[in-house]
């Protein structure tokens, strides 16, 4: 297992392949195993990806109060410096294409590309993903993680997702099975409530090629964010992926194909 140091904290990584740097950071809930279930680098790219605070196999969980996007682009600046890499791709799914996207507007010299994969938020956060986080999170902090997901499965907001996106429900109530749960539920709700930029007009700065994913049939990620997103950053490239709700496979394999035609088109063979 490698790692890195931050903050009093001990990161878990994976870097394989080599070339141009991607970094590729995984959404919240989730680990580094899912950027690479999504990516599988072609020659030339070399993908790397982090546990963020409070996720994986990243010990200690750290204070409370230092969950967050910006700090979490903070680790990622970090772990660029500990592997002496000077510009990357950067890019992330939910969770971390806020992540890249506030270190992108941080530190645009380290920046040579932007993935961002069904974005969860614009400059505010999204009010649905606010009310179901905060509930899972409640429910964890007050009754434990089982007795939480109990509640939870008998909740009017678990049936009402369950009826419209049941996907995204059994996603939502598979939260409660990590076994160390309980000693991190609070990062759904700070994570949730914090927005990677207070300003969109700031993404017109952006100047690198950048390439945004979305898919529809999902709240958590509202493909109109994924629109407006494209519309804002200069020359951004909107795809649209099949729906997980439709087929998991082809979503996957939508998101390696999009992948491939951005470094082809941007950074390798020239």
């Amino acid at each position: 297992m490698s790692t890195f140091a931050n903050d009093g904290i001990n990161f878990h990584y994976r870097d394989e392949g080599s070339g141009l740097p991607f970094f590729f950071q995984h959404g919240l809930g989730a680990d580094l195993t899912q950027p690479f279930s999504l990516c599988q680098p072609p020659p030339g790219i070399r993908l790397i990806a982090f546990d963020a605070r409070a996720h994986g196999q990243t010990q200690p969980v750290g204070p409370e109060e230092r969950i967050s996007l910006s700090s979490s682009a903070d680790d990622l600046l970090t772990l660029m410096d500990h592997l002496q890499i000077r510009e990357a791709i950067v890019g992330g799914i939910s969770m971390g294409a806020a992540i890249t996207l506030n270190f992108t507007l941080r530190f645009p010299e380290r920046v040579v590309g932007l993935v961002q994969s069904r974005p969860a938020w614009l400059d505010a956060p999204c009010p649905w993903n606010v009310q179901m986080f905060s509930l899972v999170s409640r429910l964890i902090r007050e009754q434990g993680r089982l007795n939480g997901k109990r509640a939870f499965l008998q909740s009017p907001e678990y049936h009402d997702t369950q009826k419209q996106w049941r996907d995204v429900a059994t996603s939502l109530a598979g939260q409660f099975d990590n076994p160390q749960i309980e000693q991190s539920a609070f990062k759904f709700e700070r994570i949730i409530k914090d927005t990677p930029s207070r300003d969109r007009c700031e993404w017109v700065k952006i100047k690198v090629p950048t390439l945004v994913m979305a898919n529809r049939r999902d709240p958590i990620h509202p493909f109109e964010y994924a629109e407006v997103m494209a519309q804002q950053i200069p020359g951004a490239a909107l795809r649209e992926l099949t729906p997980k709700s439709l087929s998991l496979d082809q979503h996957n394999a939508d998101v390696q194909r999009h992948l491939l035609e951005f470094f082809r088109n941007h950074f390798l063979g020239r």
